[in-house]
């Protein structure tokens, strides 16, 4: 190509991105709701003398006391001896609780405070995002002159955008008192999540917006919210359809954290979408960004992920790769880059489709189908179906058969109504396109006869489909011929039953074999089972 046509192709580009960039500036985000913190100034000092003496500086509003980890106390300085006893932080900034020792015993010591500043070595805390109002410090001079001016801003009223929306009612973490899914307790760099069994709990104060918990959740049940998922997708959209429409060539989407700081000089087809934080986007806004028409998404890292969420990002980009490399695309259409190679090799990674128009106010899922989809039939190289590696949130569940008594605990515990019961008799059936690959089902089964593996079906119609994963016919009442239950469960039952002392006559255990309502007939009409108390016995 001639250094002419190149210089034509990238002044192009470049008005192009500057007509993209235009054009987002006009996409209003939704407003999210806002956390309130108020902070009077109390401040607990965690440290030795150097706590001491630095305590001993602080002026109103700031209002210090030390716990003492070591040393001896000064004259004049609130002092409360750590003196061996355990020590629990709890809370955020305005309303920490410090608990020395074990609650209810002798020495036990309840602290509260609007803030802390951890002057030790190895901080109390130790998660990756240290709760709001927990300042760690050095204890050289400009790092206290540092910490002094942080702990004086941060007295008064403030707020923060409440960064999530949980819906429990698609929560992947627990059912029937199993938990499964910790993609989110797992991944969160504040540790603001928690499980209650059932579902999780989010301390909506303690949460700082990483995001990565809605990009590993499977089922969509946090998503973030400021900004919302539709937004970030309706930006990315317009960005490239702009791009396109005002002559751009080659377009490769750039996401940085607008956190870390402007993204570095671009070449002009280099487009940059800033985020809140790099992980709250995952792939189903990089596949719809491929399928939007990006030939190319970069995740600018610049080392400021926390260990655990960049883990969390890559499994992410690796299930994206094993996508895109079944639909015959570049593996590594998706993928991170430091500052540095951030414009090699782009050509190597090339999704060239004509681009779709899809408007993302799905869910999770249902917005990564829909990219998927596209990307599906755009291809002209793509396999039927993808192996995934584990972590992934989609796959399918089988069922041993001989062991399989169709109990349909599984069917009650599926979060994503992927298991379903039959509708005219015993079955067990399935949808593949719902299966989250939490592993509820596999908890739940009492007689471990169900297992699930992590793949992708790229036929819509097929991963739709209702299949059968196991089917019995029905145990029919020995009185009246109403089904009522699995043969397999009621041989089951006689097996486990015949040494016990209330079955051993033949009419005990021929009851068994009776629907509820010939039972309870049956109960009344036999004395002997009357006087030894089995008229309230039903089957289980």
């Amino acid at each position: 190509m001639s250094e002419q046509i190149t210089d034509t192709i990238r002044v192009r580009n470049e008005r192009a991105r500057a007509a993209a960039l235009a054009a987002l500036a006009g996409v209003k985000v939704e407003a999210t709701d806002l956390i309130e913190f108020q902070s009077r100034g109390r401040v607990v000092i965690i440290g030795g003398n150097e706590a001491l003496e630095f305590a001993s500086r602080l002026q109103p509003p700031l209002r210090a006391q030390v716990l003492l980890t070591e040393g001896e106390e000064l004259p004049g300085v609130p002092v409360i001896p750590q003196a061996g006893r355990t020590l629990r932080i709890d809370g955020h900034l305005g309303a920490f609780r410090l608990q020395l020792g074990e609650p209810g015993k002798p020495n036990a010591e309840l602290l509260t405070a609007d803030l802390i500043l951890d002057l030790e070595t190895e901080p109390q805390l130790d998660m990756p995002m240290k709760p709001p109002g927990y300042l760690c410090s050095g204890t050289d001079e400009p790092s206290l002159e540092q910490a002094a001016e942080q702990l004086r801003d941060l007295v008064g009223t403030f707020d923060k955008p409440r960064y999530f929306n949980y819906d429990a009612s698609i929560c992947a973490h627990g059912r029937s008192g199993q938990i499964a899914c910790t993609r989110c307790i797992d991944a969160c760099p504040a540790e603001a999540i928690s499980s209650l069994i059932e579902k999780v709990t989010v301390d909506v104060h303690r949460c700082q917006g990483g995001g990565v918990c809605a990009t590993v959740c499977p089922s969509g049940a946090i998503r973030y919210s400021y900004p919302q998922p539709r937004d970030t997708l309706e930006q990315v959209r317009l960005l490239l359809k702009t791009y396109r429409q005002a002559g751009g060539l080659n377009p490769v989407l750039v996401i940085s954290a607008d956190t870390d700081g402007a993204p570095p000089p671009l070449e002009p087809h280099l487009i940059p979408l800033e985020v809140e934080e790099l992980a709250s986007v995952g792939l189903e806004t990089w596949l719809s960004a491929l399928a939007y028409g990006a030939e190319s998404v970069l995740l600018l890292d610049r080392g400021a992920m926390p260990e655990r969420v960049g883990e969390a990002v890559k499994q992410q980009i690796g299930s994206a790769g094993e996508i895109l490399a079944a639909l015959g695309y570049p593996g590594s259409a998706v993928r991170l880059v430091d500052e540095q190679s951030l414009s090699a090799d782009v050509e190597n990674a090339q999704v060239a489709i004509t681009p779709a128009n899809f408007s993302a106010n799905g869910g999770k899922r249902q917005v990564a189908y829909m990219a998927i989809d596209h990307l599906f039939e755009q291809s002209t190289r793509a396999r039927p179906m993808v192996n995934l590696t584990v972590g992934a949130p989609f796959g399918t569940a089988q069922v041993e058969a001989d062991a399989c008594t169709l109990c349909l605990a599984c069917v009650g515990a599926c979060p994503g109504r992927a298991l379903l019961a039959g509708e005219d008799e015993p079955q067990l059936r399935f949808i593949e396109a719902n299966c989250l690959q939490c592993g509820i089902c596999t908890r739940t089964c009492p007689e471990d006869a169900i297992w699930i593996t992590p793949r992708l079906l790229f036929d819509r119609e097929e991963r739709n489909r209702i299949r059968l994963l196991h089917r019995e016919p029905p145990f029919c009442c020995s009185e009246c011929g109403k089904p009522f239950a699995t043969r397999s469960v009621i041989e089951n039952m006689l097996k486990k039953l015949e040494g016990h002392w209330m079955f051993q006559d033949s009419k005990a255990r021929h009851r068994l074999t009776l629907c509820e309502d010939c039972r309870v007939v049956d109960i009344v009409q036999d004395p002997q089972a009357m006087a030894q108390g089995v008229k309230g016995e039903t089957l289980q």
